[in-house]
């Protein structure tokens, strides 16, 4: 078992709280992933669970065992916590081979000899690294040497394994290939992982579960489909994936069900119907803030959106227009060979929106 648990842990730097309590529990087995903009929160997340960051506020616990806790004289150094951390540095140190990078902890662990060289072996086989045992890191890609990173994070057979934006440096097909990876190797040991980075396509492609961060706070955490699908604020909605906000008023309840609304955009005749629409949050008044994804925008002749097109953009398997309906701004996503050019007027149907109170 290794479930991890976060009760309202919170790391302040003299009056400024980088971390707010935070609440968290990964189950055993699990990968879940901090995400965020800079700046928002997350590393300091993670370094408080690995060990490195002492607590402000809270406690954090291993299968019930507290680790951390912000009563003085509870804090397991980094080294007893049973976790393995890989770096967004990788952190592979220049002057040893790879074998030598990876037998570096159980040597300070003081693992036998034959023990520890069997340790190294099962680590580089994991992630394919046996056949450069012998090189050295300037010999190696940047797939190469998180490989290394990665194997030496698990060399020691942790509990618990923490990845600080691991892909970051690496290039856009390289780092593709090592999400896969890295979700295969968790899913083969089942070992529990937090998972951190900035990078919605990797948190929606790689985790079990999200939680998304900003200001030190954790503002939702669910199932990737979840988060993208139903996001809890305007802010979720605009950092997981694209977001077309439009002030709007409610006029009344749609005959199919839910909400009619009118788009504030400065033409005054775009209505949406509400049978489309998801509430999100409690709507106190007629005021509010629609979100339309892009994909959920078409052109359509018989759409009751008119709009014209500002500028279109090729992107291989599809293509994104934006387009001016009265004074709002919107992007919508369309087949690549649809035959829609800039300047021309056309009609866009909404398939589903979601409408949050207005803010303040």
């Amino acid at each position: 078992m290794a479930e991890l648990s976060l009760r309202g842990v919170g790391r302040a730097y003299g009056k400024i709280w980088a971390v707010r309590d935070v609440t968290l529990t990964v189950a055993d087995g699990e990968f879940l992933t901090l995400l965020g903009p800079s700046g928002c929160g997350k590393t300091t997340t993670l370094r408080c669970i690995a060990g490195f960051a002492p607590l402000s506020a809270g406690e954090i616990l291993l299968d019930g065992h507290p680790l951390s806790s912000a009563a003085p004289g509870l804090h397991v150094p980094p080294e007893r916590r049973g976790m393995g951390m890989v770096f967004q540095s990788y952190a592979v140190w220049p002057h040893m081979t790879v074998s030598q990078n990876v037998a570096y902890p159980p040597r300070r662990a003081r693992v036998p000899g034959a023990d520890a060289e069997q340790r190294v072996r099962r680590a580089l086989a994991l992630v394919r690294m046996e056949a450069m045992a012998d090189r050295y890191p300037h010999q190696l890609s940047g797939g190469q040497q998180q490989r290394v990173a990665l194997a030496r994070a698990l060399v020691m057979a942790p509990r618990v394994l923490l990845l600080d934006e691991p892909l970051s440096h690496l290039d856009a097909p390289v780092r593709e290939e090592m999400r896969f990876e890295i979700r295969d190797l968790q899913l083969t040991l089942g070992i529990t992982v937090v998972y951190v980075t900035h990078d919605q396509a990797e948190a929606m492609a790689m985790s079990g579960r999200i939680a998304v961060m900003d200001a030190g706070r954790v503002i939702q955490v669910g199932r990737p489909r979840e988060i993208y699908d139903r996001p809890a604020t305007p802010f979720v909605a605009g950092f997981v994936g694209v977001a077309n906000f439009i002030p709007a008023v409610v006029e009344g309840e749609d005959a199919g069900g839910g909400l009619r609304v009118r788009l504030l955009d400065g033409t005054g005749r775009h209505v949406l119907r509400g049978a489309q629409s998801d509430v999100m949050g409690e709507i106190d008044g007629r005021a509010i803030r629609v979100c339309i994804r892009p994909e959920h925008l078409g052109v359509d002749a018989a759409g009751p959106l008119r709009g014209r097109v500002i500028r279109r953009t090729d992107l291989g398997s599809r293509a994104e227009c934006l387009v001016a309906l009265g004074d709002a701004r919107v992007r919508v996503e369309t087949p690549p060979h649809l035959d829609v050019a800039e300047g021309q007027e056309v009609s866009l149907a909404v398939r589903r929106f979601l409408i949050y109170p207005q803010a303040d």
